[in-house]
């Protein structure tokens, strides 16, 4: 797992507390409404995200850029990918 601190998000969303398979549907609702570049910080204490997140990153071309831990959470954090023109 890649652990990382001080990242800038352009936007965060909370789904703590929301059970599977909401944070990949939050993640994809939010994922769209960004620019390209932007990054999405998404927290969730959903211990399955560990997997589905970065899995969904590499599967839709988006950057997984790491994750940091509190104690009562996950933060995680998505660059959107550039569209080539």
């Amino acid at each position: 797992m890649k652990f990382i601190e001080n990242v800038k998000a352009d936007v965060t969303t909370d789904i703590v507390y929301m059970m599977c398979p909401m944070h990949l549907l939050k993640l994809e609702e939010k994922i769209r409404e960004l620019d390209d570049g932007q990054i999405l910080e998404i927290m969730t204490d959903y211990d399955g995200a560990l997997e589905d997140i970065p899995g969904w990153c590499e599967k839709t071309g988006n950057e997984f850029l790491g994750i940091s831990e509190t104690e009562d959470f996950y933060k995680f954090y998505i660059r959107k990918k550039v569209k080539r023109k």
